[in-house]
């Protein structure tokens, strides 16, 4: 009996490496490897930081008229915007009308609540997303959820350290991709937790 109670837990976690696999592997291909811009406009730009050249990105759609300002979330306190990569450049005009900094967030759960706090204030509806390809669908996910009402745009950014083409043979990019993987899983467990467990918490559930 005992055997064969050891034989099918082997099955079950065979089975489950292996969906975890497949799942690593349909994640790996849906990373996007070029940035498609649409040319749609919206209310405002959201530049998440941690990564190089998204705010470059988002400076450059902010003066092709793009939206009305841009908001960047996940700024460590004390930082100000001369000290930003990527804002060096950028006008004195241009930055005292339309960048705004966000100080609160430090994950991407953070950047998507503090994102929605500053939409709301803004009475803004739409925004285009500015984040690295990889951390895209973890993002969108966070954000959808944060603000359900709210048009996003994603303008993923392709980072030159990540190499996409064979990524399982660069162990940097392997891991890179396994841990963004692992994040989005849980991810999709907190959404279908909350999903499952607040409409019982509402009607008295235990």
């Amino acid at each position: 009996m005992a055997r064969r109670r050891g034989g099918g837990l082997s099955v079950v976690l065979l089975l489950l490496a292996g969906a975890w696999l497949a799942g690593l592997i349909v994640f790996a291909e849906a990373i996007p490897d070029h940035s498609a811009d649409d040319g749609r406009a919206t209310d405002a730009i959201v530049v998440l930081t941690g990564g190089s050249g998204r705010i470059d990105v988002g400076l450059e759609q902010l003066a092709q008229g793009r939206a009305k300002k841009l908001f960047v979330s996940g700024v460590p306190r004390g930082v100000l915007l001369a000290e930003l990569p990527g804002l060096a450049n950028a006008t004195p005009e241009r930055i005292a009308c339309c960048v705004i900094l966000g100080h609160e967030a430090d994950n991407t759960v953070g950047n998507a609540r503090e994102t929605a706090a500053w939409m709301l204030a803004e009475d803004f509806h739409s925004l285009r997303l500015v984040t690295s390809n990889y951390h895209m669908p973890r993002s969108l996910l966070e954000f959808r959820r944060a603000m359900p009402g709210v048009a996003i745009v994603p303008h993923p950014v392709i980072p030159e350290r990540v190499r996409q083409n064979d990524w399982w043979r660069w162990p940097g990019t392997t891991m890179l991709i396994v841990t963004e993987y692992s994040k989005y899983l849980l991810a999709l467990v907190r959404e279908w937790a909350g999903e499952t467990l607040t409409p019982r918490a509402a009607a008295g559930v235990p």
